[in-house]
């Protein structure tokens, strides 16, 4: 509503002159002489949006501004109004001092936190220096205003504050911060950071569909992850987890963090590739909010689930909980010519397999505000599942005489049933000092895992015979880890961090294998083929770090020191070893320069990392498990040490259009390679081929990725990702002429569509050329040797793939819930493979998960801002008055 100028300053003027009449001669304003409500009167109000235009809904909109505190006599920020934007994006502030300058704050997940000043256009007049003795300094009035009557121009009491912008998270890496151009994927110069909360391919699934999708990321079908060809540790929100991929809902997962160059703040343990951190899902909206979700899949899958955050006052609650149930269907094809035995023979083996089971996941936590500066957070998590995989395979083996071929088959099926459960604990207290930018962290993380499985196995041999097998295997196993961090800025241009961690972990298991005697009736356990260790590994950790930004250069450099102990046991033989490695240093440095003011950056950056042997590629005993490939570790196994220098550089083309160019080096001493070599087993009773580990003398990878985002109108966003690459491998030590050199080249392609009536399209496709072997990434400890992928080897390769998924979103009830249909695989290409070749065997083999699968979700958002949730609360008190802090 609008009032002619001359009545606004007569109202003023009155209320003006009522106010003064109310102070005693020494000037001051006796408690409650003035009625603040009564210029309670104004109104802003506007849309928030996003950079494509589209209004952003249930976005926290807050105004702030200033009030006098009697018992300090100091002004402070009061939150005069605050509430959820409706589902398109309009908000509405009502009953607002009219008088002063305001700050309107908008924060919601995934962009830039938004302060903007806001005004009525009335000035306060202003009082003498210093105030009333006993009433409030000049401008001590709400909103920041003195008293009001003067000063007004052409003021309003409603102002339309228009659309307002929002831009995606700004990400600051080290002496570097990088705003996106998106919303979709963040790049900055030593990591890129990806919102999987807004593909719509991961909907439903698990965190091993979310970083398929990610850009740099390849994840096989056993939840394996490489980047760059290499093997990247996987942290969940900062630090080493126990769960696998294939345990986490992609529901859960805000961002996925990839991180080529650590600096010496992180573990330098995970070998050349680097860091794979998931950051889940924790937001700290006044008021409350949550997301519920449903959905199927056309292997009779299904998941639900929810999450809620509820924050008011000193507290903020955050829960989820998620139920799923995976099927699926798969098929794989090995082909083997072995080179030694007489006769010798070709094998080969088909298998189908069906997985099915069901499992849930929990967790729940709370941030305590302990005044201004202290922060102390509990969080608990718990993940239980049971699954029964089943499978048959059918082995033919065709053994060449000179003058004949004899081919004998034998086909083996199996019943298993598998149950695991996985219980963590954090405590993390966080600490604020006077100075800014200074702080003082510390946090406590525990992991208990526990595993038991059993199985029933039937083979049929062509001849007629039958044999029965079973195995019940019981796993444990724990992972502690303290940490605590500091950051004190030196200056306003210089930085020291640092830091202490201490890591401890323990495993053990016990498997046995019975055979079925039909003369006695009864299981008799075969000893040979049991297995029954444990081991401990533990890693203490320190680290110190130094930036500097002088103009438009910035340097960081760092050092961290590592020592770890492994300690190794078979039980059942009485045989244990010890490897203690002595302190190590990881120097890290990064070098940064901004071109001018378009935003383009250039950085060089250098690291030092290791790769640890874990216990199966050090455990001197043999691997019965799997009798065509018996696998046996080496205790003298040294850690693969490997530097990496890394030229990155960023050019924002124009707005909306982003391209980030790294060329790397990586370096490696006494890699750690798998070989092959035949001795005679006296429990097989005949002569086998041995798989065991040894220290290769060098390797080497170096190439140039290229990561472009493109955005075109509000219609299309284009990510494409392209990784071209040399890996060269000398082994030469262990066997003569055991080298490879090989060129490889990994392609990743994202595109959504935004099309009328609120749908959206996302096509999401994959190829990569041969390749060499990648190392084991998948967090399961009790996997085993027998179900893990081939190692760094200089034998062999991967053999080439593509694929492609889609999907498509419909908005449903204004953005307030989503519809999403999408399809796994399209043209069921997605057949992983690996070709070796030794000097006693050559081996194809195929495998082919889960094609064509179709996915239907639905998702249902709520929330409201309630400023006075967990507080009591007065009900003489307007919801938007000052009492709701």
């Amino acid at each position: 509503m609008q009032f002619p100028k001359f009545f606004i300053t007569l109202l003023l003027s009155v209320l003006t002159l009522a106010g003064r009449a109310q102070f005693p001669a020494g000037g001051s304003m006796p408690a409650g002489g003035f009625d603040r409500s009564k210029m309670n009167i104004g109104r802003f109000y506007g849309k928030i949006v996003d950079e494509s235009g589209n209004g952003v809904g249930y976005a926290p909109v807050q105004l702030f501004g200033k009030t006098f505190n009697p018992a300090t006599r100091q002004l402070k920020d009061t939150l005069w109004a605050g509430q959820l934007t409706l589902a398109n994006g309009d908000f509405n502030l009502e009953k607002l001092p009219i008088v002063g300058d305001f700050e309107l704050v908008v924060t919601f997940l995934g962009y830039a936190e938004l302060r903007q000043t806001v005004t009525f256009g009335i000035k306060a007049p202003q009082m003498p220096a210093g105030g009333s003795p006993g009433g409030p300094p000049a401008g001590g009035f709400p909103g920041g205003g003195g008293f009001p009557g003067a000063g007004m121009g052409t003021a309003s009491f409603e102002k339309d504050l228009g659309n307002i912008e929002l831009t995606a998270a700004t990400f600051t890496t080290e002496e570097v911060t990088v705003s996106a151009q998106a919303s979709v994927a963040n790049l900055a110069i030593d990591r890129k950071v990806f919102r999987v909360d807004k593909d719509l391919t991961t909907a439903g699934g698990t965190a091993q569909d979310a970083l398929k999708n990610v850009p740099s990321l390849s994840v096989d079908l056993d939840g394996n992850v490489s980047l760059r060809n290499g093997s990247p540790q996987i942290f969940i929100d900062g630090r080493p987890t126990t769960l696998s991929l294939d345990q986490i809902p992609a529901s859960e997962i805000e961002s996925v963090e990839v991180i080529t160059n650590p600096s010496a703040k992180f573990d330098a343990g995970g070998g050349a590739a680097g860091i794979v951190n998931i950051v889940l899902k924790k937001e700290k909206r006044l008021g409350y909010n949550g997301n519920l979700r449903l959905g199927g899949d056309s292997q009779l899958g299904y998941n639900l689930g929810g999450d809620l955050n509820a924050r008011g006052g000193k507290v903020n609650l955050f829960a989820s909980a998620m139920l799923m149930q995976n099927r699926g269907q798969g098929e794989g094809l090995t082909t083997r010519q072995n080179l030694f035995g007489n006769p010798l023979s070709n094998v080969t083996q088909a298998s189908e397999n069906i997985m099915q089971g069901t499992f849930a996941n929990a967790r729940a936590g709370v941030d305590i505000f302990l005044g201004n500066r202290n922060t102390l957070t509990f969080s608990g998590s718990y993940v239980n599942g049971r699954f029964t995989p089943s499978d048959e395979i059918t082995t033919t083996t065709d053994s060449l005489y000179l003058d004949r071929t004899l081919s004998s088959a034998y086909t083996r099926s199996s019943e298993q049933e598998r149950h695991f459960q996985n219980m963590g604990a954090t405590v993390q207290f966080k600490h604020l000092f006077p100075k800014k930018g200074a702080e003082w962290t510390a946090d406590a993380n525990y992991n208990r895992v526990q595993f038991e499985g059993n199985g029933q196995y039937l083979t049929l041999y062509d001849t007629g015979l039958q044999s029965r097998e079973k195995q019940e295997a019981l796993g444990a196993g724990s992972f502690i880890t303290l940490q605590t961090d500091f950051i004190n800025p030196l200056s306003d241009k210089t930085k020291l961090e640092g830091g202490l961690k201490a890591t401890i972990r323990d495993n053990e298991n016990d498997t046995k294998n019975f055979v079925f005697s039909e003369s006695n009736d009864l299981w008799v356990q075969f000893a040979q083929l049991s297995d029954r260790y444990q081991f401990d590994d533990d890693v203490y950790a320190a680290y110190l770090q130094l930036g500097h930004q002088q103009g438009a250069w910035g340097i960081q450099a760092g050092l961290r020191a590592e020592s770890s102990l492994y300690r190794g046991a078979l039980t059942d033989l009485d045989s244990s070893f010890t490897i203690a490695y002595p302190i190590s240093l990881f120097p890290s440095a990064f070098l940064t320069r901004k071109l001018g003011d378009s935003g383009d950056q250039l950085q060089l950056a250098y690291t030092r990392r290791v790769n640890r042997p874990n216990f199966f590629q050090t455990m001197p005993f043999t691997d019965f498990s799997d009798s065509l490939n018996l696998r046996r570790g080496n205790p003298q196994l040294l850690p693969e040490f490997t530097n990496s220098v890394e030229l990155s550089y960023q050019n924002i083309i124009a707005e909306r259009h982003t391209l980030l160019v790294s060329a790397y080096y990586k370096q490696a001493s006494d890699l750690i390679t798998s070989y092959q070599f035949t001795e005679y087993s006296d429990v097989l009773d005949r002569e086998v081929v041995i798989t065991s580990y040894a220290n290769g003398d060098r390797a080497a990878a170096y190439g140039v990725e290229f990561t472009l985002k493109n955005s075109f109108g509000r219609w299309l966003d284009v990510t494409t990702n392209l990784n071209v690459y040399q890996s060269d491998v000398d082994a030469s030590n262990i066997e003569t002429d055991l080298t490879l050199s090989r060129a490889s080249a990994f392609l990743k392609e994202t595109v959504q569509i935004r099309l009328p009536k609120d749908f959206t399209l996302q096509l999401n496709g994959e190829y990569r050329t041969r390749a060499s072997f990648t190392p084991v990434t998948n967090n399961d400890p009790f996997r085993g040797p027998g179900g893990s992928p081939s190692q760094n080897t200089a034998q062999g390769y991967t053999n080439a793939y593509w694929f492609m998924d889609a999907s498509v979103r419909k908005s449903l009830f204004k953005n307030q819930a989503s519809l999403t249909l999408s399809v796994q695989d399209v043209f069921a290409t997605r057949k992983i493979g690996s070709y070796t070749e030794t000097g006693f065997f050559t081996q194809e083999t195929s495998r082919l998960m889960n094609p064509q699968m179709v996915r239907l979700n639905f998702s249902y958002r709520f929330g409201k801002m309630d400023m006075s949730l967990f507080t009591r609360k007065n009900n003489r008190v307007n919801m938007q008055g000052t009492d709701m802090m």
